[in-house]
């Protein structure tokens, strides 16, 4: 009975890809503007979308044949299911090369759903798709240049080196100089995108809808909805050049005290169209590498407070958040004021690339986020409950969203305990992480659903960030929160500021912010005390 089902689970899913592949190819291509276009779309999409089937049938079938039979609980159960996990996660893992696009931005966000993905598709995920996106030729990159701007790319510039020195999903990365002799890198995007993005995007919408149909638990339709809604900025490079410069003016604006150490490229207006991008070129350690950032005479702990400050302000103050802060989309690099630390030190400053991802959070929205993190930091059960419901997680849901923005369990959110939601990196946190994440899947995608898609990216963003701090740190850090506790907390304080304007309220908001000092003086007292324990001990 059971391989009857797997069997009709497959027939259905290959039933629907042979419709969607056939239906309508040979008209679109007549009626088409542009048919040689229209042939490549109508003979590559339905291709992938066999891929995908066959892809999803195996895995589909692989987990009903493995685990059949075995009980809940048991030692054989847990053994085979991490067996059809890395089995599952490589086939999807190839899956997502194999297509490319939007395919890898997909692969990349799995690689950050700790919270939800089982821990073999994480691990699968992270270690390959920042690192082996595919590259376009030479001869696709000089079509592009000749679309957009009318010359090859040795025309266009004085030097133009064709091997690229990076490549992502959507675009890859070329060192190129001036005709007046400034070194730039050009952002060229994949010309695959720009033939069949549409159709992958309906691609993938149907083979989430499918499965989803086939397994109602497996919900993943919100996270199709927001590709839906930014893949068309991302591929607009234009778009991406005008967010660097307002997340710029808005530190420069609104937070003018860390303004010096963070940066963003120049963008070369006159050499840039939306599907090419030529940018000041940056010199700089990624934020992982550790060692090239203590070679710079930087120390890694002053970079993790300045990353968690640069995205603290960005999320509580500017209301406008990069969102897609992973590894190869920040540099650090000395400040060029050659300021140092009191120890001597460098001092960082923090690069941003890939502008192309960024939301921005309404006032209500980012009043409720900055209320919320404060009372996280603080314990606040009040706070986090009141704060989580305006957000969307209701009363049913609030605890799980607090677990999730700190991958903490509700026990550690709620201690009073100035550490109680420092993550240590150990092997007993993550393996707590995924029992968490196991046992409470079906609400997690059900929490998922409820909240507004902008919330969505600020726990895609927090993924990324806490990967960040990881590798900074082997961890989180009490500094962390204290910044995150700061900053958050004084954006409630403005927040209020600005609404009420009577004599008592400014004497409450004033009241309010001196207890908020006191107690942000009490936790860096007890991290001063941490670290002067730490200095005797050693």
């Amino acid at each position: 009975m059971a391989t009857r089902s797997l069997w009709r689970t497959r027939a259905k899913l290959a039933v629907a890809a042979t419709a969607l592949c056939t239906g309508g190819a040979a008209a679109t291509i007549a009626t088409s503007d542009d048919p040689a276009t229209a042939l490549k779309v109508c003979t590559t999409v339905p291709l992938r979308l066999l891929r995908d089937s066959i892809t999803a049938a195996s895995i589909v079938f692989d987990y009903e044949y493995s685990l059949w039979g075995l009980p809940e609980g048991s030692n054989e159960r847990a053994k085979v299911k991490h067996e059809v996990h890395l089995r599952s996660a490589r086939k999807l893992q190839e899956l997502c090369f194999r297509n490319g696009g939007i395919y890898i931005k997909l692969g990349q966000h799995i690689g950050q759903l700790e919270y939800l993905v089982p821990q073999e598709y994480v691990q699968t995920m992270r270690e390959s798709m920042l690192n082996r996106c595919p590259v376009s030729s030479y001869d696709q990159v000089c079509e592009v240049f000749k679309k957009e701007l009318g010359e090859m790319p040795d025309k266009v510039f004085n030097e133009f080196d064709p091997k690229p020195i990076a490549s992502a999903s959507l675009a890859q990365v070329h060192v190129a100089r001036t005709h007046d002799g400034q070194k730039v890198a050009v952002k060229v995007q994949h010309t695959h995108m720009t033939d069949t993005a549409a159709a992958d995007q309906a691609t993938v919408e149907f083979l989430v809808n499918t499965l989803h149909w086939l397994f109602p638990s497996f919900d993943y339709r919100w996270l199709v909805a927001e590709i839906r809604e930014s893949l068309p900025k991302e591929l607009d490079f234009l778009i991406e050049a005008k967010n660097s410069v307002k997340c710029l003016e808005n530190f420069r604006k609104l937070s003018p005290h860390i303004a010096d150490c963070v940066y963003a490229p120049k963008v070369y207006w006159s050499l840039s169209t939306s599907k090419l991008l030529t940018m000041e070129f940056m010199d700089g350690a990624q934020v992982n590498d550790v060692i090239t950032i203590r070679r710079l005479g930087i120390q890694p702990n002053e970079v993790a407070r300045l990353v968690s400050q640069t995205f603290a302000e960005m999320m509580f103050k500017h209301g406008f958040v990069h969102c897609d802060p992973h590894a190869a989309n920040l540099l650090v690099r000395p400040l060029p004021s050659g300021r140092r630390s009191i120890f001597g030190k460098r001092k960082p400053q923090l690069i941003l690339l890939d502008h192309g991802l960024y939301k921005e959070l309404d006032f209500s929205t980012r009043f409720s986020y900055a209320s919320l993190w404060s009372a996280l930091v603080f314990a606040d059960v009040n706070g986090i409950k009141e704060n989580s419901v305006k957000l969307g997680a209701g009363e049913d849901l609030y605890v799980l969203f607090a677990g999730i923005l700190t991958m903490r369990p509700w026990n550690r959110v709620i201690d009073s305990a100035v550490d109680h939601l420092v993550i240590k990196g150990t092997d007993s946190d993550r393996s707590e992480l995924q029992m968490y994440a196991s046992q409470y899947f079906p609400q997690i995608s059900e929490l998922l659903r409820r909240l507004p898609r902008v919330i969505l990216l600020m726990l895609k963003t927090n993924d990324c960030l806490r990967a960040v701090n990881n590798s900074l740190l082997q961890g989180s850090s009490l500094e962390t929160f204290l910044i995150i506790g700061k900053v958050s907390s004084e954006a409630v304080v403005e927040a209020k500021m600005m609404q009420k304007k009577s004599l008592l309220t400014w004497l409450n908001v004033w009241v309010e912010e001196f207890f908020l000092e006191a107690r942000l003086l009490a936790m860096q007292m007890a991290l001063w005390l941490f670290h002067v324990r730490k200095a005797l001990a050693w």
